[in-house]
């Protein structure tokens, strides 16, 4: 018994670690190509749902494609409604696994092919480098899965001469099905592998351990199990990852739900099919039930996605900032960080510019400005605090990305700082020697925001454009207005006042071009480490100074 025992939990344990390899080989061979390739193809509901499903079929795991969906979630750059329909679909791909045992591994002895397999995986892994070491890993994974279906295979046969299928829970009563469902559940917990789970129930299907209806019950119940690996990986994340754990955890209850409602004449009616079309495998009939329930979970779902998305979002509603819902510690360490930070400040660009269209127009009270600025400024501080946490090799583009992002916190704050003292701009908005200056900077800004909007791209080199002219109308402006004074055109409390505006827009716009510069631009080589220039600091053009292009940037 004890050898039986111990054969069995060995076919388990190489079936998971074949999945581990496989699953981890074929990760690192894609590399960013499945971040890309889920950034691409999650634009609408069903390329959701199909981009799910082909990456779970292509990786073996479900889990992995879930987990990589909360991250992606976490870090913003999937809306939940992307996020769940991925989750749909790797409900769908999932189900490559039982197709993948119960044609190859149980209907074929592959396993003396499967052992070379190994031996050349593993050669390749240690003897090659990058990509061919990583498909070395993947075919050494995809060896020992067989090989470890066949000692499950050989395990369980010889369990099913010593229990009879009456000995588990009858499948015939309410009572036994849900014992089996139960069970099935903790099967894929304690394995911590729907695919292990279900391998493991097609062997003993396929040796009569059990019967059909009584495997049917277990993998419904593995299907509900799944989600644990999921309410896991949500723990300590964002509002967003939470709600598309839920998502996942409630349509895989929800679908296990209706599957069980219907299992003995869903399952009768599969049987009764597979005769007609001279199908007599139970494994096979298995693998069909698997992929027809979650199918049509997916088919039921799919059209109710928005209000289904809506439904969770009300279930949990966001806590805590707006501006920073992607940060936390977890995507910190994780390899998204710089895309959740990077999106982060262009929110963070987009509010502190809101605010400062609003002090420019001058319409109303300044209040909602300056609460915008508030909820700007508490932003950047996280912000800046969670790129603390974040580690970047020294001369990799991630690191340049990383300075790139501290550039565009720096010049945020002191486009908030600036935004704040714009009172003596207010006293003289309105004076004809401030209107030029003052729609050079409002066209700046409206082209900003509407770049951040994704309404228009940002023309190349627009906003160096425009701060550069800023700088010339303030070098002209300033012995033009102190002349005005001396001929007694104008007082000199009020060509101080306008020329005090004027400094106050170019300083504004050099901030925005910079802000701007950092966050758009997409070649690191373009990142200039500098201090900002004495000029623009304290808003004046040091004695021979050259046109502001000349002048190394921050």
């Amino acid at each position: 018994m004890s050898g039986m025992v111990s054969t069995i939990l060995g076919g388990v344990g190489l079936f998971l670690l074949g999945m581990i390899l496989l699953t981890e080989g074929l990760k690192a061979l894609a590399g960013d190509s499945l971040r890309t390739f889920l950034a691409r193809f999650t634009g609408g509901r069903f390329s959701a749902a199909t981009a799910g499903a082909l990456l779970t079929a292509l990786v073996q795991s479900s889990s992995a494609t879930t987990l990589a969906t909360i991250g992606f979630v976490s870090a913003g750059l999937l809306s939940l409604q992307q996020a769940v329909g991925v989750i749909l679909g790797a409900n769908l791909g999932t189900t490559s696994t039982g197709w993948l045992v119960s044609v190859l591994g149980l209907k074929f002895s592959i396993s003396k092919f499967a052992l070379p397999l190994i031996g050349v995986g593993a050669l390749a892994h240690l003897l090659t480098r990058e990509r061919l070491a990583q498909l070395g890993l993947a075919l050494a994974g995809f060896g020992l899965i067989f090989v470890g279906i066949d000692t499950l295979q050989t395990g369980m046969q010889s369990l099913s001469a010593r229990i009879d299928p009456a000995s588990f829970p009858s499948s015939s009563a309410l009572g036994g099905r849900l014992l089996l469902l139960l069970l099935g559940a903790l099967m894929t917990v304690v394995m911590q592998s729907s695919s292990a789970a279900m391998a493991t129930t097609l062997t003993a299907l396929h040796t009569e351990t059990i019967d059909l209806t009584q495997a049917a019950a277990l993998v419904v119940g593995q299907n509900v199990g799944t989600t644990v690996t999921a309410g896991l990986g949500a723990i300590g994340a964002s509002s967003a990852a939470k709600r598309t754990a839920l998502a996942h955890v409630l349509f895989n209850l929800l679908t296990g739900t209706l599957a069980f409602a219907v299992l003995v004449p869903a399952v009768q009616g599969l049987a009764l099919a597979g005769k007609r079309v001279g199908v007599d495998s139970p494994a096979l009939l298995l693998a069909a039930f698997h992929t027809g329930f979650n199918l049509v979970g997916v088919i039921l779902f799919l059209p109710l996605l928005g209000p289904y998305t809506r439904f969770v979002t009300w279930l949990l509603p966001e806590r805590g900032p707006r501006l920073t819902r992607n940060l936390g510690p977890l995507v910190a360490r994780g390899p998204l960080a710089l895309d959740a930070a990077s999106l982060t400040a262009r929110e963070i660009l987009q509010e502190a510019l809101s605010a400062l269209r609003l002090l420019l127009a001058g319409e109303g009270p300044r209040s909602p400005a300056l609460a915008r600025l508030d909820r700007v400024e508490s932003a950047l501080l996280e912000t800046r605090a969670f790129l603390g946490e974040v580690r970047t090799p020294v001369n990799s583009s991630g690191h340049e990305r990383h300075l790139q992002l501290l550039h565009v916190l720096d010049h945020l704050d002191r486009l908030c700082s600036a935004a704040r003292e714009e009172v003596p701009f207010g006293r003289v908005r309105d004076h004809a020697d401030v209107q030029p200056a003052l729609a050079i900077l409002q066209r700046a800004l409206e082209r900003v925001l509407a770049a951040l909007a994704g309404q228009e791209p940002l023309p190349h080199g627009a906003l160096q454009e425009e701060s550069q002219a800023l700088a010339a109308l303030r070098k002209g402006e300033r012995p033009r207005l102190l002349r005005a004074a001396a001929a007694g055109e104008l007082s000199p409390e009020r060509a101080a006042e306008v020329l005090e505006a004027v400094r106050w827009i170019d300083r504004v716009g050099y901030h925005l071009w910079r802000a701007g510069h950092h966050l758009f631009t997409t070649d690191p080589a373009s990142i200039e480490a500098a201090s900002l220039p004495e000029d623009v600091e304290a808003g004046e053009a040091p004695e021979g100074s050259e046109e502001r292009a000349s002048v190394d940037p921050s």
